[in-house]
């Protein structure tokens, strides 16, 4: 296991270690949430999926872009596999030339090979496209978790609809 330092105060959580780069990995991580529970952190741009009293999967991740963050308590209420995505309203007022939906399997659709949906609105921890692999470790989305295909596949086959997602700054 990796030695990760992660130490939660409130909703905050401090981490120091490898790059955002690298693909999930097994890492030390003491919290105070329980097993099957995701942790997000937005400035740490990490998921973890949280295994054991002391212990997470962590994987790296797209957040939301500055203006478009969220924090609190979510549940996932959906899992998809190959989505069709219909842009909200705030990306298609952003970009009025995207068509109403890109149907699942679209090297075009930005959700990629899996999508979680929460129970918020408009927001999901998905896939990507190939074009925006790139993107993954930056604040990128309008609210979204942007995660590498491979990587949301193995989260999506891990995490069972109910399992509660908290957003941490």
């Amino acid at each position: 296991m990796r030695n990760w330092r992660a130490a939660a105060i409130g909703l905050g959580v401090a981490l120091t270690g490898a790059s955002l780069a690298q693909a999930r990995e097994a890492v030390a991580f003491p919290s105070p949430y329980g097993i099957g529970t995701i942790v997000i952190s937005q400035s740490a741009r990490k998921l973890f999926l949280v295994t054991g009293p002391q212990s997470a999967i962590a994987y790296p991740v797209a957040v939301a872009k500055h203006g478009k963050e969220w924090s609190g308590y979510a549940k996932v209420d959906g899992k998809y596999v190959s989505p069709a995505w219909s842009p909200p309203e705030s990306v298609k007022r952003d970009h009025p030339e995207l068509p109403d939906v890109i149907p699942g399997g679209s090297p075009h659709n930005p959700m990629g090979a899996r999508a979680i949906t929460l129970d918020r609105d408009e927001v999901a921890i998905h896939g990507t496209t190939m074009a925006m692999r790139a993107s993954v470790g930056t604040a990128a989305s309008y609210g979204c978790i942007r995660m590498l295909n491979e990587d949301v596949i193995d989260l999506f086959d891990r995490v069972s609809i109910g399992a509660p997602v908290v957003m941490i700054r």
